[in-house]
């Protein structure tokens, strides 16, 4: 993956200027796009649900598509936390709430948090605010050999991408644990979408039982976190990524530098609503994803930023620590033999 950065002649505070035309949602796209997710969702899942309570056990298998229409489904939520998806807050709220009984994320809860994320994204300073835990060479070296192994097992990829998306959507979420002391945001959120979540479960498992609703909903759940979670570690844990102490830190620098451009294949693109076009989120998240693909057309430049094809991507797995010497995300391997094999 190579970095290249923006014209040099084009500052970045004027780029985010530039980008703001962008920020105007259009009612029309938006009903479009939640119709041709939702609906698509709820016939996969509502068919699979009849088809495993009285017809046969592989109607499960239509788990998949829906759950990846429900990645989609939580793309149009986040939308909807940064207030870009529809021209009427109240109804970007609504709408957001309502998917977020479908993947089981409190809006009101998640929305606080994630703009957490995008005020410090990229902050040495402010680690653990809606980012995955990332510790430096020097920290990791200063841990006890039970740290070490601990940190080891988190930054484990059946652990990231397997037990940690499990746990973040079936359990963590279920308590406002970061908002503990918010009533509105934290514990009402919180609890009205556990009662909401109750109900559906309720609900489905009167009409299907629930031995069916177990065998649709759990894969759809897991397989759309598990993916979800794939997809914000990407946009940010890549070998090229940008950390500063608070002192350096820069919003605009960090929105561009501290971001990746994955480049999907057109199908996969649309199924994560554009989210792969993060550095352009990042600098300007009024921005609907319904318009993110617009901006690259318009700015060809952007198209070189951070760019990580799918394939590259996965590389990005075996990435855990950050050296501020060589400016890179390494691997355990990298700094177990030293940096005159980290691969450029």
């Amino acid at each position: 993956m190579k970095v290249v950065q923006p014209n040099s002649g084009q500052g970045l505070s004027q780029l985010s200027d530039k980008l703001s035309k962008y920020c105007q949602p259009r009612s029309g796209r938006a009903v479009w796009e939640l119709s041709v997710t939702g609906l698509p969702f709820l016939a996969c899942w509502l068919t699979a649900l009849i088809g495993v309570a009285w017809v046969h056990w592989l109607f499960a298998l239509l788990s998949i598509p829906a759950a990846a229409f429900l990645v989609r489904l939580f793309m149009i939520q986040h939308d909807c936390g940064h207030g870009s998806f529809f021209r009427q807050r109240r109804l970007n709220d609504t709408v957001g709430r309502i998917i977020g009984v479908l993947t089981w994320t409190p809006y009101a809860y998640w929305r606080r948090l994630h703009a957490r994320h995008h005020a410090t994204s990229g902050n040495l300073d402010m680690r653990g605010k809606g980012d995955i835990d990332t510790l430096t060479v020097s920290e990791y070296r200063n841990l006890s050999a039970w740290g070490r192994m601990l940190y080891r097992l988190y930054r484990n990829p059946l652990v990231l991408f397997g037990l940690g998306p499990a746990y973040m959507f079936l359990l963590k979420q279920r308590m406002p644990i970061e908002l503990l002391r918010d009533v509105k945001d934290g514990w009402i959120s919180v609890m009205a979408t556990n009662a909401a979540i109750v109900g559906l479960v309720v609900v489905a498992s009167v009409i299907a039982g629930p031995g069916a609703f177990a065998a649709v909903q759990v894969p759809t759940t897991l397989c759309a976190a598990t993916i979800g979670v794939w997809l914000f570690y990407v946009q940010h844990q890549f070998q090229e990524t940008q950390w500063d102490g608070h002192d350096d830190w820069d919003f605009h620098r960090q929105a561009i530098e501290g971001s990746s451009f994955y480049d999907l294949p057109a199908p996969l693109r649309w199924l994560t609503a554009n989210i792969g076009i993060h550095h352009i989120h990042h600098l300007r998240s009024r921005i609907p994803s319904y318009r993110l693909h617009e901006c690259l057309k318009d700015f060809p430049e952007l198209r070189t930023v951070n760019r990580l094809t799918l394939w590259q991507s996965l590389r990005c797995a075996s990435l855990a620590l950050w050296d501020d010497s060589e400016r890179k995300l390494l691997s355990f391997r990298a700094i177990r033999k030293g940096p005159t094999l980290i691969q450029e």
